[in-house]
Protein backbone atom coordinates (compact mmCIF):
# COMPACT_ATOMS: atom_id res chain seq x y z
CA UNK A 1 0.00 0.00 0.00
CA UNK A 2 1.29 3.32 -1.08
CA UNK A 3 1.60 6.53 1.32
CA UNK A 4 0.15 9.16 0.11
CA UNK A 5 3.59 11.34 -0.28
CA UNK A 6 4.65 8.00 -2.53
CA UNK A 7 1.48 7.92 -4.61
CA UNK A 8 1.79 11.77 -5.40
CA UNK A 9 5.40 11.70 -6.24
CA UNK A 10 4.43 8.24 -8.47
CA UNK A 11 1.39 10.96 -10.03
CA UNK A 12 3.70 13.76 -10.79
CA UNK A 13 6.36 11.66 -12.66
CA UNK A 14 3.67 10.31 -15.13
CA UNK A 15 3.88 13.84 -15.99
CA UNK A 16 7.63 14.75 -16.96
CA UNK A 17 7.68 16.24 -19.91
CA UNK A 18 8.46 20.03 -20.02
CA UNK A 19 8.45 22.21 -23.39
CA UNK A 20 10.84 24.54 -23.34
CA UNK A 21 11.20 27.86 -25.73
CA UNK A 22 14.56 29.51 -26.29
CA UNK A 23 14.15 33.32 -27.82
CA UNK A 24 16.37 36.24 -28.04
CA UNK A 25 19.61 34.83 -27.99
CA UNK A 26 22.92 33.83 -30.02
CA UNK A 27 22.37 30.62 -31.88
CA UNK A 28 25.62 28.98 -30.51
CA UNK A 29 24.04 29.93 -26.77
CA UNK A 30 20.89 28.24 -27.98
CA UNK A 31 22.69 25.18 -29.24
CA UNK A 32 24.99 25.32 -25.70
CA UNK A 33 21.79 25.09 -23.91
CA UNK A 34 19.93 22.25 -25.59
CA UNK A 35 23.65 20.18 -25.42
CA UNK A 36 22.95 20.23 -21.52
CA UNK A 37 19.45 19.26 -21.57
CA UNK A 38 20.25 16.71 -23.79
CA UNK A 39 23.06 15.53 -21.92
CA UNK A 40 20.44 16.12 -18.65
CA UNK A 41 17.28 14.33 -20.27
CA UNK A 42 15.99 12.34 -22.55
CA UNK A 43 14.39 15.39 -25.34
CA UNK A 44 12.75 15.53 -28.77
CA UNK A 45 16.02 17.29 -30.03
CA UNK A 46 18.48 15.89 -31.88
CA UNK A 47 21.96 16.14 -31.23
CA UNK A 48 22.70 17.12 -35.50
CA UNK A 49 19.49 19.76 -35.13
CA UNK A 50 21.24 22.85 -34.69
CA UNK A 51 19.81 25.74 -33.80
CA UNK A 52 20.31 28.22 -37.01
CA UNK A 53 19.78 31.98 -37.79
CA UNK A 54 16.71 33.46 -39.49
CA UNK A 55 16.84 35.94 -42.39
CA UNK A 56 14.55 38.96 -41.70
CA UNK A 57 13.35 40.78 -38.77
CA UNK A 58 11.11 37.95 -37.47
CA UNK A 59 11.96 36.63 -34.02
CA UNK A 60 13.03 33.44 -33.60
CA UNK A 61 12.36 30.80 -31.44
CA UNK A 62 13.94 27.35 -30.73
CA UNK A 63 11.71 24.79 -29.14
CA UNK A 64 12.11 21.33 -27.54
CA UNK A 65 10.33 18.79 -25.41
CA UNK A 66 12.10 17.30 -22.46
CA UNK A 67 11.40 14.28 -20.78
CA UNK A 68 12.27 14.56 -17.05
CA UNK A 69 11.28 11.33 -15.73
CA UNK A 70 15.05 9.78 -15.85
CA UNK A 71 18.07 12.37 -14.88
CA UNK A 72 21.55 12.02 -16.14
CA UNK A 73 24.35 14.28 -14.21
CA UNK A 74 25.49 17.25 -15.95
CA UNK A 75 28.72 17.69 -15.66
CA UNK A 76 29.55 21.25 -14.27
CA UNK A 77 29.36 24.55 -15.48
CA UNK A 78 29.42 25.52 -19.16
CA UNK A 79 30.12 29.20 -20.51
CA UNK A 80 27.45 31.52 -22.05
CA UNK A 81 28.27 34.50 -24.28
CA UNK A 82 25.46 35.79 -23.06
CA UNK A 83 22.71 35.37 -20.33
CA UNK A 84 19.45 32.81 -22.02
CA UNK A 85 15.70 33.38 -21.45
CA UNK A 86 14.19 30.34 -21.35
CA UNK A 87 10.18 29.26 -21.48
CA UNK A 88 9.03 26.38 -19.82
CA UNK A 89 6.15 24.29 -19.12
CA UNK A 90 5.17 21.75 -17.58
CA UNK A 91 4.21 19.90 -14.59
CA UNK A 92 5.18 21.35 -10.49
CA UNK A 93 7.56 18.38 -10.46
CA UNK A 94 9.18 18.32 -13.91
CA UNK A 95 9.88 22.56 -14.09
CA UNK A 96 11.53 21.96 -10.44
CA UNK A 97 13.28 19.16 -11.66
CA UNK A 98 14.88 20.61 -15.21
CA UNK A 99 15.42 24.32 -13.28
CA UNK A 100 17.57 21.87 -10.29
CA UNK A 101 19.29 20.11 -12.85
CA UNK A 102 20.05 23.42 -15.56
CA UNK A 103 21.84 25.06 -11.88
CA UNK A 104 24.53 22.31 -12.46
CA UNK A 105 25.49 24.26 -15.34
CA UNK A 106 24.27 27.41 -15.43
CA UNK A 107 23.17 30.41 -12.66
CA UNK A 108 19.62 30.31 -12.56
CA UNK A 109 17.21 32.54 -11.86
CA UNK A 110 13.65 32.55 -12.03
CA UNK A 111 12.05 36.15 -13.72
CA UNK A 112 8.40 34.75 -13.95
CA UNK A 113 6.14 32.39 -13.27
CA UNK A 114 2.21 31.41 -13.80
CA UNK A 115 0.79 29.21 -12.13
CA UNK A 116 -2.32 26.75 -13.38
CA UNK A 117 -4.21 23.93 -11.45
CA UNK A 118 -1.73 21.08 -13.03
CA UNK A 119 0.87 22.85 -14.56
CA UNK A 120 3.01 25.99 -14.68
CA UNK A 121 4.88 27.85 -16.86
CA UNK A 122 8.15 29.35 -15.57
CA UNK A 123 10.56 31.90 -17.44
CA UNK A 124 14.23 31.22 -16.74
CA UNK A 125 17.61 33.36 -17.49
CA UNK A 126 20.30 31.13 -17.36
CA UNK A 127 23.78 32.99 -17.51
CA UNK A 128 27.56 31.35 -16.92
CA UNK A 129 28.26 30.83 -13.47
Amino acid sequence: MNSTREAQTQENRQGGEVSVVLSGCAKDDAATVFDVLRAAFVTDRASVDVPQDVTGKRPTAWVATVDVTEERVVSGPVRLGAPVTLDVQGGYWAVERLRQSLAGAFAVRVVGTVSGDQEEEVRLRLASK
